[in-house]
C-alpha cells in the first residue's frame, strides 16, 4: 500500500510538473484521457444547463401516455464522433430538429467553463452537423508548428490557430492580403514565415522595403527583384505592369478556343495553361505601404500617384496572371490619399497585430467583419505575434506565427537560393549579391609628409 501511494503520488506531481512547465506533454500523455471522460459524464447536464436542447416530439409524448411510462427527456444534440487531437478534442455533433448553429456558437463561453477547457470554438460542417474544437491548453503561448503540414502549390503554413489547426496562406484562395500592426506587434516575424514558406516552392519574390531594405535584403538570395526606396519601387511596379500584360498576351494565344476542345480546358489564368508554357508566380511583398503613399513636393506626389495606381492595377488584375500582393503597414486608412480605399477593397486577406488605436482595426476589419475589431484591439502588448485573421467571408481567427530569427530566415532563403527564377522583365532589379572588393588604402609609410 505504500508504494502505491508513494507511486501515485510520483504520478501527480508529474502531471503537475508537465501542465506548468510542458503543458503540450501533459495534454498527450494526462489531460486528452481526462477531457474526454470529462465531455462524455458531463455532456447530457451541460447541454441542458447551456439550453441546447429540445423538447421531446409529440409521437414521442403519445407512446409513453399510451405505454404508461415516464414522461421522456429533453433531448441534446446527438454525439456523431469525438476525436482527440495534439492540442485538444473534436466534437462533432447532430443537431436536433429545430435548433440551429448559431446556437452552438452562442454557448460556446458556456461549453468551455462547463467542459473545463481553455477555448471552444464551432463550425457548421453541412446543414444540421456542426463540429466544435475544444483547446486543452493556450496553444498561442508557445506555438509549436505540426511536423506534418497540408501543403500545397502557392499554400504556405504560416501560423497556429487558437482552436490548434494550423493557419495557411492559399494564395489561389485568397490572391491578395493586408497586414497591418504596431511596431513591435510581430509583423516582421509574420513576414519571414511567410517568405521561408514559399522559399522552397516554384514562385518569384519581389520586395519593396522602404526601409533601406533592411527587413528584406537579408533575405535577397531567394528574390527576383527588390527595390530600397520608393522612386525604384515605382520603377519596379511599373515593369510588373507590364509584364502582367505580357502574360495576358501568352494566355490569349494559348486559350485553345476550338470547337474539340472541352470548356474545362479553356485557358483563363496561367493554371489553365501547360506546365512548359505557364509563367512563374510571382509574389509581391510591400513592406511599408505608407512610405510609398507619402509626399512632400509636387514631383513626389506625382510619383506617389503612379504607385498607387500600378498597385490598384496589380489588384484588380494580377490574379490571373499569377501576381499576388502581400502589403504590409502600421497605417492603411483614408489619410494616406486618393486611391487607397479602392487599392484596400482589393485585398481579400487581413491580418491585424496589436494596434495602437481602434481606427487601425477599423482599418482592417471595419468593412468585412467588425467582430474582428473588438478582437484586434484587445491584444496584449506582451503577447508579440498574436493577431487576428480575417477574409471577406466574414470569418476570423486569433492565429500567432512561431518564432523564426532573420538568422533562420536568411538561411532558409540561402539553401533553396538556386530555385530564383530569372525574369528578363525584372532583370534590371535584381539583387546585387556580391561584396565589392575593398580598395588598398596606401601604407602609412607611404603617405608623403606635409611641408
Amino acid at each position: 500500500m505504500t508504494a502505491f501511494t508513494v507511486a501515485l503520488v510520483l504520478v501527480v506531481a508529474a502531471a503537475g510538473l508537465l501542465r506548468w512547465r510542458r503543458p503540450a506533454w501533459y495534454w498527450l500523455t494526462f489531460g486528452v484521457t481526462l477531457a474526454a471522460l470529462r465531455v462524455l459524464v458531463r455532456y447530457g447536464s451541460v447541454m441542458d444547463a447551456c439550453g441546447l436542447t429540445v423538447p421531446p416530439s409529440r409521437w414521442r409524448l403519445t407512446l409513453a401516455r399510451i405505454t404508461n411510462r415516464p414522461t421522456p427527456e429533453s433531448r441534446p444534440p446527438r454525439i456523431l464522433r469525438l476525436r482527440p487531437t495534439r492540442t485538444g478534442l473534436v466534437l462533432r455533433l447532430k443537431l436536433q430538429p429545430g435548433q440551429d448553429a448559431f446556437d452552438i456558437a452562442a454557448a460556446s463561453d458556456r461549453l468551455r467553463h462547463s467542459f473545463s477547457m481553455y477555448g471552444v470554438t464551432s463550425r457548421e460542417l453541412r446543414s444540421g452537423v456542426v463540429e466544435l474544437r475544444m483547446t486543452g491548453y493556450d496553444v498561442l503561448k508557445r506555438v509549436q508548428m505540426p511536423a506534418q503540414t497540408d501543403t500545397a502549390p502557392m499554400r504556405v503554413p504560416v501560423a497556429l490557430r487558437e482552436d490548434g489547426a494550423v493557419h495557411y496562406r492559399d494564395y489561389r484562395a485568397i490572391p491578395h492580403a493586408l497586414t497591418l500592426g504596431a511596431t513591435e506587434s510581430g509583423k516582421s516575424v509574420y513576414q519571414r514565415n511567410l517568405v521561408a514558406g514559399l522559399a522552397p516552392m516554384d514562385v518569384a519574390l519581389v520586395g519593396i522595403d522602404c526601409k533601406q531594405g533592411v527587413e528584406l535584403f537579408p533575405l535577397a538570395r531567394r528574390f527576383s527583384a527588390l527595390a530600397d526606396n520608393p522612386d525604384t519601387a515605382a520603377d519596379l511596379l511599373d515593369a510588373l505592369v507590364t509584364h502582367m500584360e505580357g502574360v495576358y498576351q501568352l494566355i490569349r494565344a494559348e486559350q485553345r478556343i476550338t470547337a474539340d476542345v472541352p470548356d474545362a480546358e479553356i485557358a483563363a489564368d496561367i493554371w489553365n495553361l501547360p506546365a512548359d508554357l505557364r509563367p512563374t508566380p510571382i509574389v509581391v511583398l510591400v513592406d511599408e505601404v505608407a512610405e510609398l503613399a507619402l509626399y512632400a513636393t509636387k514631383e513626389e506626389e506625382k510619383r506617389r500617384d503612379r504607385i498607387i495606381t500600378a498597385l490598384a492595377r496589380l489588384a484588380q488584375l494580377g490574379r490571373a496572371s499569377g501576381i499576388y500582393l502581400e502589403v504590409c503597414g502600421q497605417r492603411f486608412g483614408s489619410e494616406l490619399g486618393k486611391g487607397i480605399t479602392m487599392l484596400r477593397a482589393q485585398l481579400t486577406g487581413r491580418t491585424a497585430h496589436r494596434v495602437n488605436d481602434e481606427s487601425s482595426a477599423n482599418m482592417a476589419f471595419g468593412d468585412i467583419a467588425p467582430d474582428a475589431v473588438l478582437a484586434a484591439i484587445q491584444i496584449p502588448a506582451d503577447m508579440r505575434g498574436v493577431a487576428i485573421s480575417g477574409d471577406s467571408t466574414g470569418g476570423w481567427h486569433r492565429i500567432r506565427a512561431p518564432h523564426t530569427s532573420l538568422r533562420q530566415a536568411v538561411n532558409t532563403c540561402n539553401r533553396h537560393a538556386d530555385l530564383t527564377p530569372d525574369l528578363p522583365a525584372l532583370a534590371s532589379f535584381r539583387p546585387v549579391l556580391g561584396i565589392s572588393k575593398p580598395v588598398d588604402a596606401p601604407a602609412v609609410e607611404s603617405v608623403p609628409a606635409t611641408a
